[in-house]
């Protein structure tokens, strides 16, 4: 298992793995029992952030099993629910300096392949990704959908802190913090 930076030859594997894991693909049992990502990404949002340096990839076997971006907040802004979130901080509490845009970015989305959850790819991604933005940012920020609750548990499990709840266009969402100066628990396990 191998967790890295992507590469553009990654994107044919990241969009397979994101077409069997998109909520707007998925059943509702499927829903409730494997997760989801929301936000489809084009061939051209990859290669731009594949390009940014904020995508990273986990491999087994030559294959990608995971991939996990984050960015800016002003490059994430331009999908409306991040705006919104980001209005919000002031209300965020952990302990440490107060949650910014200029302090934190936007981790996420993350996917894991069905076959491969459970075994905490999701530890060593995060760590390759926490080891090179931590250079730039001491915090995270991020929301879950409520009823994404495989994915709320993954994230408190490496760390992750949930510091808000909020409602927009009729889902409920945890807003999420990380301290970027935290190692993850057993990051190669």
């Amino acid at each position: 298992m191998i967790s890295r930076k992507a590469t553009i030859p990654d994107i044919p594997g990241i969009l397979n793995l994101q077409s069997q894991n998109l909520i707007s693909e998925l059943t509702e049992e499927q829903k409730d029992t494997n997760g989801f990502v929301t936000t489809p990404f084009t061939p051209e949002l990859l290669e731009e952030i594949i390009n940014l340096g904020w995508a990273f990839v986990t491999e087994i076997d030559g294959q990608i099993v995971a991939y996990l971006f984050g960015g800016s907040w002003s490059y994430y802004e331009q999908w409306p629910i991040f705006p919104y979130m980001t209005a919000r901080f002031p209300q965020w509490n952990l302990a440490g300096p107060q949650i910014t845009t200029e302090n934190s970015f936007q981790y996420g989305p993350v996917c894991i392949d069905a076959n491969h959850r459970g075994k905490k790819i999701i530890n060593a991604l995060f760590e390759a990704m926490r080891l090179d933005f931590k250079k730039t940012y001491p915090l995270a920020g991020t929301f879950i959908n409520q009823a994404n609750q495989i994915s709320t548990k993954a994230h408190l499990k490496i760390g992750w802190t949930i510091v808000d709840e909020f409602d927009y266009d009729d889902n409920l969402y945890y807003g999420l913090a990380y301290d970027m100066r935290v190692s993850v628990v057993n990051p190669s396990d």
